[in-house]
């Protein structure tokens, strides 16, 4: 028997993936992969798409946690080029909830975005787009997540992406917002960049620690709201979450993990 599987990041696009697919395949597993560190609205997000399609969703958790396998990498924090985060708490426990078992695992990815991006070499688990076999873009995914009455995360006030709440794809605006509106977990996230036995310092932003982002903030919130305003002037027809989006990725467009971020 072939399973069929879905991942949920707590963002619009498998969000919206899975209102698509959830009449369509009565069979299908839902799983969220949940590393410990997510904002408390990604919780509540997925506690919404239970209530509204009626499905069950499987958390998965790794057999050891961020602050061990921080250690093991001599607190070495994980970046764009050393993404072990991805590796140990999302895709292992993935691969064991899948086993030797033969899975179709359906992947979030729209028509109009420039990449394959499946996570898991495992022979046995296929993936399937569904997106971009219908040609089904941003818009699209929109209108489904309006229509379902779902809607968006809250964290999109603030945020366009999903992820731990100390992720290293935040742009500076983000954890900024992040300082005010969940200052334990801005705090954990220094105390992350501090505290290493051997006196080192890491980052998670490229260039300053984020005790030194924190003491400019007023001139990120200053830059990001002469960037939202230009946005608005540009594409007026675009909604509020959009303009950020467009915006935070001006700022730093490099492609995040597919297993967090869709």
């Amino acid at each position: 028997m072939t399973r069929h599987i879905l991942g949920l990041s707590g963002g619009k696009d498998s969000t919206a993936l899975a209102i698509l697919m959830h009449k369509e395949v009565p069979q299908m597993e839902y799983f969220f992969c949940d590393t410990g560190k997510e904002l408390p609205e990604t919780y509540e997000y997925l506690e919404r798409i239970k209530a509204r399609l009626g499905i069950k969703i499987e958390y998965l958790n790794a057999e050891r946690d961020f602050d061990h396998w921080l250690e093991v990498f001599n607190g070495v924090l994980p970046s764009p080029r050393v993404r072990w985060c991805t590796r140990k708490l999302k895709i292992e426990p993935l691969e064991k909830f899948v086993g030797d078992d033969k899975a179709v695992s359906y992947i979030g990815i729209r028509a109009d975005e420039n990449r394959e991006g499946y996570v898991s070499a495992q022979p046995n688990i296929y993936p399937v787009y569904p997106f971009k076999e219908r040609g089904l873009v941003k818009s699209d995914i929109l209108n489904i997540l309006d229509d379902s009455g779902i809607g968006l995360p809250s964290y999109y006030e603030w945020r366009s992406r999903s992820g731990c709440s100390f992720c290293f794809f935040q742009r500076k605006y983000e954890w900024v917002k992040l300082a005010e509106k969940h200052p334990e977990e801005f705090a954990q996230a220094v105390a992350y960049e501090r505290d290493h036995k051997d006196g080192r310092t890491y980052t998670w932003t490229q260039g300053e620690t984020l005790l030194e982002l924190i003491a400019r903030k007023d001139q990120v919130i200053a830059d990001h709201e002469k960037a939202i305003a230009k946005e608005k002037k540009t594409s007026p027809k675009l909604s509020l979450a959009e303009v950020l989006e467009s915006v935070l990725d001006d700022e730093d467009d490099e492609m995040p993990c597919l297993a967090c971020h869709l």
